[in-house]
């Protein structure tokens, strides 16, 4: 992405060959425009960010989130990069690991609304 700096191109090709096993469980199924055809990038380096998942064509990011990000601090993080990547025109959803693995239809079907949910927003406009 062209907000993104050199810093943030080499922690996402790190991060992209160490993910976490929820994420790779959602990789699996999102991979290869398995959601209806939409096609998202995996560590995607946005400003001084790296999104877990992107739809650059619907600008969603989904983002997977552990038990480090319960604590206040991380929330507290959570929130500014939010705010930041809502305030480049991105949206932002999350899921925990925990819902991954106890039930990744669910999570696939959540984000396919998402998905179905931008496009005939543009599709009604």
């Amino acid at each position: 992405m062209k907000d993104a700096n050199r810093k943030g191109h080499v922690l996402a090709r790190r991060l992209r060959s160490a993910m976490p096993n929820a994420e790779y469980c959602l990789w699996q199924e999102i991979r290869r425009k398995q959601i209806a055809g939409h096609h998202f990038r995996r560590q995607l380096p946005i400003g001084p960010y790296v999104a877990d998942f992107a739809c650059v064509k619907e600008r969603l990011i989904i983002e997977v989130d552990g038990v480090g990000h319960s604590s206040t601090n991380e929330r507290q993080r959570d929130e500014k990069r939010t705010a930041f990547l809502k305030n480049k025109g991105w949206r932002v959803i999350r899921f925990w690991n925990e819902d991954i693995y106890e039930d990744v239809g669910s999570v696939v079907e959540a984000i396919a609304g998402h998905l179905s949910t931008a496009t005939q927003a543009e599709k009604d406009e």
